[in-house]
């Protein structure tokens, strides 16, 4: 890696501004887009942005001229430098530049502009008072206005509901490319994130929330680029393989990072009356899960129905379950047990345990039936399902209720708050 930083930036608005804010830009072959990014941006940081800041470009192995031109660039600038990488992947240039930067707050912006700048102060003023450890421009926030296409945003809603049913986040739009973190927060946090490519994003802001960190979230005005060579299919898929690797890092206890700054957890005036409040809502809670699980057990029924055409009934029972499993135990996390935070490896470990015991109850029945019937008709196999399904909903109601989210485990983190 070569370095050529080229701050220059003017003592006199270092010495009364009390932050200081580094704007990182990847770029792969951007040599025509590049100027004008740079003049945008310099222009919008140097009318009224209340904080000190630097631009740094990081040329991405760019193949064209791209490199030349923002060093030239670097020597007529007033605050801009470059750092140059021999191997592409936006997350190793996030990774490397804001690993090397020595700002208070750090920043990652495409090249392309495509987010409203008027959102930036907005991003990063929770994270100078203190408020937030990292922020993120959202897409699809309320308030947010967006122009791009229906495959587009119809991959980017599916991704985003897929983190927010398997891992409980609560961000609404893990990769648009428009962040910022606390420079204290985010070097721990880089030394365990392991992609360097398109994940990076949605990695990063996984390991923030499951160890306790505040992500603040701002809607923004974007206007896609029509010019972008992303691969938007193969990148989500590999995204649900990074989306697999961070649950099993969460359940084995990988995804612990230390060295972070804590926050205090929130304080309840009266911890009593919160779990009384918790044990008064009984009727909520199993209405709630009885429609959950209706719903689920529904959605398994012609999920099984569907793939018996094609595998034994342990296998499509199996694979049926797993679907529907994840979608049921993040909709009773936020609306049956209110489960405000995101689900910890604990919890995680323990909904692996209540489905494995779930299985147990619909996969016995299913067995008891061929051992007692060999010659059983698909539908009578489905009716044995629904009835066992329904059992095992009645188990995992009170497993989840008094051990996965007992209430003493509530009581107690209001009182060590």
């Amino acid at each position: 890696m070569n370095a050529v930083p080229q701050l220059g930036v003017d003592a006199h608005r270092v010495a009364r501004r009390t932050a200081t804010i580094d704007v990182v830009i990847p770029v792969f072959n951007e040599e025509r887009t590049l100027p004008g990014c740079l003049e945008v941006l310099r222009e919008h940081l140097s009318e009224g942005f209340p904080f000190a800041w630097t631009i740094t470009v990081v040329d991405n192995a760019s193949t064209d001229g791209t490199l030349g031109v923002a060093r030239e660039l670097a020597r007529s600038i007033d605050g801009v430098r470059v750092l140059h990488l021999d191997r592409k992947g936006r997350g190793l240039a996030l990774r490397t530049a804001w690993g090397y930067s020595d700002a208070d707050v750090v920043v990652y912006m495409d090249v392309d502009l495509s987010t409203g700048l008027d959102a930036l102060l907005p991003l990063v003023a929770p994270l100078v008072n203190g408020h937030s450890d990292l922020a993120i421009g959202s897409r699809l926030a309320t308030g947010a206005r967006t122009v791009r296409g229906g495959k587009r945003e119809l991959i980017s809603r599916c991704y985003n509901k897929m983190i927010r049913w398997t891992h409980g986040a609560g961000f609404t739009d893990a990769q648009c490319g428009f962040k910022a973190a606390r420079a204290d927060v985010v070097k721990p946090l880089l030394k365990h994130v392991s992609d360097d490519s398109w994940f990076f994003d949605t990695e990063l802001l996984l390991l923030a929330e499951h160890n306790g960190l505040r992500v603040h979230e701002v809607p923004v005005d974007w206007v896609e680029d029509v010019d972008t060579r992303v691969n938007v299919v193969r990148t989500a898929v590999d995204d649900v393989a990074g989306l697999v690797r961070v649950a099993r890092a969460k359940i084995m206890g990988a995804a612990k990072v230390p060295g972070l700054p804590q926050r205090p957890a929130p304080r309840a005036a009266h911890p009593q009356a919160v779990l009384a409040k918790r044990e008064n809502g009984l009727l909520w809670q199993l209405v709630s899960f009885g429609v959950i699980g209706l719903v689920s057990t529904v959605l398994t029924s012609i999920l099984y129905a569907l793939l018996r055409s094609w595998w034994p009934p342990l296998l499509a029972n199996l694979v049926a379950l797993t679907v529907t499993t994840l979608w049921n135990t993040e909709a009773n996390r936020r609306f049956t047990f209110l489960g405000g935070s995101a689900a910890s490896g604990r919890v995680h470990l323990q909904g692996l345990v209540v489905f494995a015991l779930y299985y147990v109850v619909t996969s016995g029945a299913l067995l008891g039936l061929h051992a007692w019937q060999p010659d059983s008709s698909r539908w009578l196999e489905v009716l044995v399902l629904v009835v066992s399904s329904m059992i095992g909903t009645g188990l995992r109601f009170v497993l989840l209720r008094s051990w996965v989210f007992r209430p003493a485990a509530l009581l107690e983190e209001e009182e060590q708050g």
